[in-house]
């Protein structure tokens, strides 16, 4: 074994693909990237997620307590870096990335029409908000795009580096 910089943990435990979150407010609406995040229970489904405080949609969030969670597939992901690469407070994403909002049907914020899945999310906890930037979700209603067979995510890995969903296999489990 041999040290690794604490700097570096993060690389190690990535917590699933990066997904956009879709917020909407005072009429605009924005999406950022995110890669921090994970499932917390499964029904009702939480999902916790950390929201830096600099970001833009992070006021949002807070004051609305709703968003999307949209699940990007590979072909996206250049898209997605740039998504993650700029302000909503400077740039009307949407637009600017070719990212088409769609209505949803129960949050303001838009779903993602080329993601092969979208989330409509409330935010059900905010204790630790102010300790960490990090909310609670509770799904409310979940999408998937049936046209978009096999769709391959992306995981961070720090500095530009990602790592592409691969070979699935299946094991025993009593999981159903």
């Amino acid at each position: 074994m041999k040290d690794l910089s604490l700097s570096k943990v993060y690389q190690l435990l990535e917590p699933g693909p990066v997904v956009l979150l879709t917020t909407a407010r005072k009429g605009r609406a924005n999406v950022m990237t995110m890669s921090w995040h994970m499932m917390v229970e499964f029904e009702p489904p939480l999902v916790a997620c950390v929201v830096s405080s600099a970001d833009h949609s992070f006021a949002a969030l807070r004051v609305t307590r709703e968003c999307v969670i949209a699940v990007p597939a590979l072909e996206l992901a250049p898209k997605v870096v740039e998504v993650g690469n700029c302000s909503g407070r400077d740039v009307e994403k949407f637009e600017r990335f070719g990212l088409t909002p769609t209505p949803a049907q129960r949050v303001a914020p838009p779903l993602v029409a080329e993601c092969f899945a979208n989330l409509e999310c409330k935010v059900a906890d905010t204790r630790l908000v102010n300790k960490y930037n990090l909310f609670i979700l509770e799904v409310l209603k979940a999408w998937t795009d049936p046209a978009q067979k096999n769709p391959k995510t992306i995981h961070h890995h720090g500095y530009g580096k990602f790592a592409v969903d691969g070979e699935m296999i299946k094991l025993k489990s009593r999981m159903r």
